[in-house]
């Protein structure tokens, strides 16, 4: 009997999930990972799929973020870095403002702007939250490092915020912080994400144990993780014979979700190293029907056509990625998008959509990996970066054509 009112009390936590900005975030501390450079990671989940790229000229400092492709675009983002090597990302938190009737809120995305534009260091963040006028309209955790080696978590609220360090070896005894949608210091058992902060420990863990603090490997078994914690379902193991017959799943509290719209693994430098080394590996659209873009700052403001905003505010590689997602969940009335349809995404055959597009992704990152090691700890000269580019912006059209008869325009 306990057990099962234990049960029904998560439960309880568990079903409105699926209407939340259900993101799932991380920090890795430079003194952990094996180059010894900080790592900032969120998987994002957002009422809003289309997501796209701009680089921006508008502050103290040039900067990259990932943007709504709505009418917002040019005032909030929803994380990045700047030229000084200074990024920052959020999730939601849902606990830290509990018994506050203050209406303003919705700011994060507009905060997150404001650091890219002014602020080079942790320290400089801290100080911008504190000087900002209150109530600061957020119930949220921002992640942010720096190129001085810094890596943090700010935990914030309407009136008021705390620190946590990744840095720390108490509050980070493996390196890494992780944060979903509740924040430490809010009320026990209160917010959302629990399950998956769980998922993401489990992944991390295992990370940590075979000094795997890559961005192929965190992405794959973060945005790309299949795994239940609670359940101990791993979708993995129940593959379909093909993917002609239909097996339907239900899909929550995955880290991935019906509502997961991009990833962000951004890649900073080591204090003694230029800061425009940093990069920001980069899921446009469902991340698992999309592939890894990494870019990077240059001088002229350049990145690849495929995941920028076009003149319609949309990115194409996510426009490709939509239209592959809409074949995972083919369910659209009552609560049909809460299940996948897993012969789509994986099968035995190996035909589906992550299968195929899985060796297209380990072709982006040999190239990509290729230039970063031949460039000694420094950034890939723009001539490279561009040539880089270009290819990119032919070969992902390309195989989206080939593979599934996809345009990329």
């Amino acid at each position: 009997m306990r057990k099962h009112i234990i049960l029904f009390a998560i439960l309880i936590n568990y079903v409105p999930a699926i209407n939340l900005n259900a993101c799932t975030t991380f920090i890795i501390s430079g003194r952990y990972t094996p180059d010894g450079k900080p790592v900032l990671y969120k998987h994002r989940d957002t009422g809003n799929p289309d997501n796209a790229l701009a680089i921006f000229n508008d502050g103290k400092y040039t900067y990259v973020g990932l943007l709504n492709s709505d009418n917002n675009w040019n005032n909030e983002l929803w994380g990045g870095y700047n030229s000084a090597g200074f990024a920052i990302m959020n999730s939601v938190a849902y606990n830290k403002n509990i018994g506050d009737t203050t209406k303003f809120g919705d700011q994060e995305g507009r905060i997150m702007k404001m650091a890219l534009q002014n602020c080079a260091t942790i320290d400089e963040f801290e100080k911008l939250l504190a000087d900002l006028p209150k109530p600061l309209g957020v119930d949220t955790n921002f992640g942010v490092i720096d190129a001085f080696g810094g890596a943090a978590y700010f935990e914030t609220g309407h009136y008021s915020f705390s620190r946590i360090d990744a840095n720390d070896p108490v509050a980070a005894p493996y390196g890494y912080l992780i944060r979903t949608n509740h924040s430490f210091i809010g009320p026990i058992d209160k917010g959302h994400g629990y399950i998956r902060y769980s998922t993401a420990n489990e992944a991390l863990y295992m990370a940590a144990a075979m000094n795997r603090y890559n961005p192929q490997y965190l992405i794959s078994n973060i945005s790309r993780n299949l795994n239940h914690s609670l359940t101990g379902t791993n979708l993995r193991n129940e593959l379909p014979d093909d993917s002609q017959t239909a097996k339907f799943v239900n899909f929550e509290d995955f880290i991935p979700r019906n509502s997961s719209a991009s990833a962000i693994c951004i890649v900073g430098t080591k204090a003694d190293e230029d800061p425009s080394g940093t990069v920001m590996w980069t899921l446009t659209g469902f991340p698992l029907s999309t592939v890894t873009v990494p870019v990077w700052l240059t001088e002229g403001k350049n990145l690849p056509y495929v995941v920028s905003m076009k003149a319609d505010l949309h990115s194409p590689l996510c426009d490709a990625a939509l239209l592959l997602k809409d074949k995972c969940f083919p369910v659209k009335r009552g609560s049909g998008l809460k299940y996948l349809n897993l012969s789509v995404l994986l099968n035995r055959k190996n035909t589906g959509i992550m299968q195929l597009l899985e060796p297209v992704e380990n072709e982006i990152f040999l190239r990509a990996n290729e230039m970063i090691t031949s460039a000694s700890g420094k950034k890939p000269r723009d001539r490279e970066i561009l040539s880089f580019y270009k290819w990119l912006d032919e070969y992902i059209p390309a195989s989206y054509k080939s593979l599934f008869g996809i345009e990329i325009k």
